[in-house]
């Protein structure tokens, strides 16, 4: 098998071999997180834990060979390395190796573990429009980040001007006041902090009408993002498949 045979099963997922691959990629990844939370039961058997481990050698193992084929078979391997998905890939194993012969930092290391999720971002089509979807939007989220900043600043110095004297130890700085500015400005409300004078009640209610909007606007700019990704992908699936007929008839 060459080189160019197996680039097509490992990076191809249009083709037989490529979708079969992806999908026992994804089966070990989903794999490798029960096998995760169930190393967190205290009552399971030390037979059973050692099973456990084994399956997560071997699993890492694969990962391993898939990690080290994907930078073999990248035209530009350092900028696979450096991707977010080449970091994902390297932080899905890393913490396993790094462990190895030190126990005192399994425990630490451990909770990395929890990256291997990320790997499903390279073989779900959902995440891939999602990531092109903030890539559309991404100016317009950026503005509003700003926005929200700024909101969340002058809510604090305001909920604080109205509520230290009545309430010094809640609203004792405009850090202390912040953490009132977040939970109401994103409609929380964990209701720990609250208002007690005539202002900042007044004042608290035109921050809840604010606050709808904060949850509101970019749940719209992400979905008018993900409907343009959609078409743009749908564009590039319909171009593909023409190139892959013209192929198969050549």
């Amino acid at each position: 098998m060459n080189k160019e045979s197996i680039s097509e099963i490992v990076n191809d997922n249009t083709s037989k071999g490529g979708r079969v691959f992806d999908i026992f990629i994804q089966t070990l990844i989903v794999l490798s997180l029960i096998i995760y939370a169930l190393l967190t039961e205290p009552n399971i058997s030390e037979e059973w834990r050692n099973v456990l481990h084994i399956s997560e050698w071997v699993i890492v193992v694969i990962f391993t060979i898939e990690y080290l084929l994907r930078i073999f078979l990248s035209p530009k391997p350092l900028k696979y390395i450096f991707s977010f998905l080449g970091i994902i890939d390297l932080l899905a194993i890393l913490p396993f190796y790094l462990a190895i012969g030190d126990l005192s930092t399994i425990r630490v290391l451990r909770i990395f573990r929890i990256f291997r999720a990320f790997k499903l971002a390279r073989y779900n089509n959902a995440i891939s429009r999602l990531k092109l979807a903030f890539k559309i939007a991404k100016e317009e989220i950026m503005l509003f980040l700003l926005v929200s900043a700024v909101l969340l600043y002058l809510s604090a110095a305001c909920i604080h001007h109205f509520e230290y004297e009545a309430q010094p130890e809640q609203f004792s700085s405009l850090f202390s006041s912040l953490w009132w500015s977040v939970g109401t400005l994103t409609t929380v409300g964990y209701g720990d902090v609250f208002p007690i004078t005539v202002g900042g009640k007044i004042f608290t209610f035109f921050i809840l009408i604010i606050g709808v909007g904060i949850v509101a606007v970019p749940a719209a700019l992400l979905a008018e993002g993900l409907a343009q990704a959609r078409k743009i992908m749908a564009v590039e699936n319909g171009k593909h498949d023409d190139r892959a007929h013209h192929k198969d008839v050549t």
